[in-house]
């Protein structure tokens, strides 16, 4: 089935490849099928194939008709997907994770949970082969597409690269100011919220912000590697975009660190403003006990079945005890703000 979105990108047309182009050096393509893209050869331009890596079809093509050495197709179709680059001959492994989008479908709806889809790559000169789970969907990937459509993309396969890194980082960043602002807001509701939602919230942005970096990290790491590489392709000028794009992933790095710690104030605060509200409903209760006990030992006393209980043939005896009870309760009520109890 054919998947379209607003902009008529075509993907998914034939089995496991969800596109092929093949650049055209000043910026667009030409889009190609399974069959033109085996037969292409490197003087045609660089190609760019785009598989679900867990489709048999896509197996199939890295494994018999992609021409890699033997390891480099296992790494493409391994599990495997922790962020690292490998260097091969003139060509680059690499693993990155990019965030999740919305179907081409249905670029209205976003992902209910935050997903950090693997991206498998291959990249040499004339060639980059990347590859993903289906049913994930990458904005980058499809930005940098529609860039190449309309004539305003990549040119090489280095350039390619370093646009495909600068996406992926790009992404994260709206991400990031919403859990900023999220911060901020549980920041007003630990005072005045519900303590359980306020801590089930804070427990799900901790976990976010501890798997956002679980992966930025290494992916960090990974592009430094590919900023040093020598490869003949890798510009100098892919080289300062890349460096562009490590300098700002290190500072969403920062930024991730920085929500983790104030998450654990914010944490630290909520457990202070709930034992401060214990401490105060336990003194309370105290207080309330405390001007209960002199009336129950009057109460107590003069309600036993004995014999020498004074007051029983006085009319006033009852309106008596119920003036000491008034006299005593408020003697210890002042004893107990006296003592700052209340």
């Amino acid at each position: 089935m054919l998947e379209k979105t607003k902009t008529a990108l075509i993907y998914g047309d034939e089995p496991g490849l969800r596109f092929a182009v093949v650049l055209d050096g000043h910026g667009g393509c030409r889009t190609l099928n399974i069959a033109e893209a085996c037969s292409w050869k490197p003087e045609d331009g660089v190609v760019w194939l785009h598989f679900e890596r867990d489709h048999p079809a896509a197996a199939n093509w890295v494994n018999n008709d992609g021409g890699f050495d033997p390891l480099v197709a296992e790494a493409l179709l391994a599990e495997d997907s922790r962020p690292r680059v490998e260097p091969i001959d003139d060509g680059l492994l690499i693993i990155l994770r990019g965030l999740c989008a919305a179907p081409p479908e249905d670029v209205t709806e976003a992902p209910d949970d935050l997903d950090l889809v693997p991206l498998h790559i291959w990249i040499d000169e004339h060639r980059l082969v990347t590859l993903r789970d289906s049913g994930h969907y990458i904005t980058a990937l499809r930005d940098i597409r529609l860039a190449l459509e309309n004539g305003k993309g990549p040119k090489k396969a280095g350039e390619l690269l370093a646009l495909v890194s600068d996406k992926l980082v790009r992404d994260l960043e709206p991400v990031l100011d919403g859990m900023d602002e999220e911060v901020d807001e549980l920041d007003d509701l630990i005072f005045k919220g519900e303590a359980s939602e306020v801590r089930l919230r804070l427990k799900l942005l901790r976990r976010r912000a501890v798997q956002l970096r679980r992966y930025m990290a290494p992916q960090r790491d990974a592009l430094n590697r590919i900023e040093h590489d020598d490869a003949p392709w890798l510009k100098e000028r892919d080289k300062l975009r890349l460096r562009e794009v490590i300098d700002k992933l290190m500072r969403f790095i920062e930024y991730l660190d920085a929500i983790r710690d104030r998450t654990g104030i914010l944490h630290d605060d909520l457990s202070t403003v709930i034992g401060e509200r214990i401490a105060r409903n336990s003194n309370r209760l105290a207080a309330l006990a405390a001007l209960l006990l002199p009336p129950s030992v009057v109460a107590g006393l003069f309600g036993m079945n004995v014999g020498g209980i004074p007051g029983v043939d006085d009319t006033w005896a009852f309106i008596i005890i119920v003036g000491l009870v008034v006299v005593i309760s408020a003697f210890t009520l002042w004893i107990l703000k006296r003592i700052d109890w209340l």
